[in-house]
């Protein structure tokens, strides 16, 4: 792993080291890979390598952080209709059936997901040389939404010793030839979280690369029944 935990020598100060390592455990958790076991983020055929430059993208004129370090996009078609996609991500209470590294979810308010709805879900840290295994909370707010075209939320992630302080997660999702085009870019911000900005974007990219593979995964296997 470039620039990682493995680059670490011996002529560098244990502080040094304990806030590389803080650094890929919270980006672990955040992103969902749960002990490093997924592939590197990897481009779909037919389309570039996920990117972090540019405007941006947005649900009813708002995007993520563009002044956060850390920053990630990608996207993917998915072969299933909109109304299945949409349902997946939008009933969160469900993520855990087909998400694994999300462990429990809980919506903080009654009815179908809006605007200020808010939700809190979990994820483990493994343990680390550094520190020891914890629960990663994440408490989110939706901020946009607008039916069957995109979803934004908002909010901090805490565990014991871990943290980020502002979390900017935007969905969209387009009718294209073929099937939904799903894109999704978030932000992270935050001292401890900034430590190492390169490390924690590579992770970040990973979890996002996950979450639409299981999103791809599940919305077809639907669509086949």
């Amino acid at each position: 792993m470039n620039n990682g935990t493995s680059a670490l020598s011996g002529q560098q100060s244990r502080p040094r080291t304990r806030a590389r390592l803080t650094v890929l455990t919270i980006s672990l958790a955040i992103a969902g890979t749960l002990a490093g076991n997924l592939p590197a983020a990897q481009a779909a055929p037919g389309r570039p390598p996920a990117t972090h430059h540019g405007g941006g993208l947005q649900c009813r004129g708002e995007g993520v952080d563009t002044s956060a370090k850390i920053r990630y996009r990608t996207e993917t078609l998915i072969k299933a209709p909109l109304s299945t996609i949409w349902k997946l991500q939008t009933d969160v209470e469900r993520w855990p059936s087909w998400q694994k590294p999300v462990t429990s979810m809980k919506r903080l308010d009654p009815g179908p997901l809006r605007r200020h709805s808010r939700f809190r879900w979990t994820t483990p840290v493994p343990a680390t040389p550094v520190s020891s295994p914890t629960t990663l909370v994440i408490t989110s707010t939706v901020r946009q939404l607008q039916h069957h075209t995109c979803i934004r939320w908002t909010g901090p992630a805490i565990g014991e010793g871990l943290r980020i302080d502002r979390g900017v997660h935007v969905w969209t999702f387009t009718k294209v030839k073929g099937g939904v085009l799903v894109r999704t870019e978030e932000t992270h911000a935050g001292d401890q979280i900034e430590t190492d900005v390169r490390l924690a974007t590579h992770f970040l990219g990973q979890g996002l690369e996950a979450w639409l593979r299981d999103l791809k995964t599940i919305a077809e296997a639907r669509n086949q029944r």
